[in-house]
């Protein structure tokens, strides 16, 4: 997991701690402003981006990062790595605002993932938030035929996009998961997911729609949809992961 720049290494955390519950054993966070440990999940292991990189196996990039050099330069020296790579939040930004980077991502050998929220998908398309919004499928099946990706278009109805053309809307989720570091969240659980040897449209899939029912979940025990916290959905999708894992034993 890569990000945390000055002031947002709270979302490096979040994305790491959903990965680190949702399965994907050791978790090595590479914080652009580095801290010594996570007083509430002591079992990740903080390291600079280079040494985290360096035990990558899928890679997370993009939760906090910011947009300075630095964060440019981890981002072309990832873009040719040859394992899953998921690129959220300030990674997309990154992308639209660098032509030759996006280029390279987008000739990437290894599964690339983006999850892009509507204002980060109309950068990332040169267009704006009402034109994505009008043809959500339309924006998705673009993003993903562009750089060659697995795309989850969030928003009501998060659309699932695949460069061969396939798509499907995801049904599980509430307004509850428009709290600030939702998104971390949904990075870290599909992270997860990849680093379990999951294909990648398979894990994006499962990702959103554990999402979605750990919102509904909190919902259904009169804990949301108002004020459900980013964190709070990451120990409920660890349990229904489980269940369903048990179901389809």
């Amino acid at each position: 997991m890569i990000g945390g720049a000055a002031g947002m290494t709270g979302a490096a955390l979040l994305a790491a701690r959903a990965g680190h519950m949702l399965g994907a054993g050791r978790v090595f966070v590479g914080l652009l402003q580095g801290l010594a440990v996570d007083p509430l999940q002591p079992e990740l292991m903080l390291r600079s981006p280079d040494d985290a990189l360096a035990q990558a196996t899928p890679a997370v990039v993009g939760p906090g990062l910011g947009t300075s050099n630095a964060a440019v330069e981890i981002l072309h020296r990832i873009a040719s790595a040859d394992f899953p790579l998921l690129l959220d939040a300030d990674a997309l930004n990154l992308l639209a605002a660098h032509p030759v980077l996006a280029a390279h991502v987008a000739r990437r050998a290894a599964a690339t993932v983006i999850t892009p929220h509507p204002a980060e998908a109309a950068r990332l398309l040169k267009s704006t938030t009402d034109a994505v919004q009008a043809d959500r499928v339309g924006a998705a099946l673009e993003l993903a035929l562009r750089f060659k990706a697995h795309v989850a278009l969030k928003g009501c109805g998060t659309v699932i996009a695949h460069p061969d053309g396939r798509w499907r809307i995801n049904t599980t989720g509430n307004p509850g998961l428009s709290s600030a570091g939702s998104g971390d969240v949904l990075s870290g659980m599909a992270g997860a997911l990849l680093a379990q040897g999951r294909p990648a449209a398979a894990a994006l899939s499962a990702a959103v729609h554990l999402h979605g029912a750990a919102a509904d979940l909190l919902v259904a025990a009169g804990d949301g949809p108002i004020g459900i916290a980013a964190g709070e959905l990451i120990p409920v999708a660890r349990t229904k992961l489980n269940c369903l894992i048990l179901e389809n034993a």
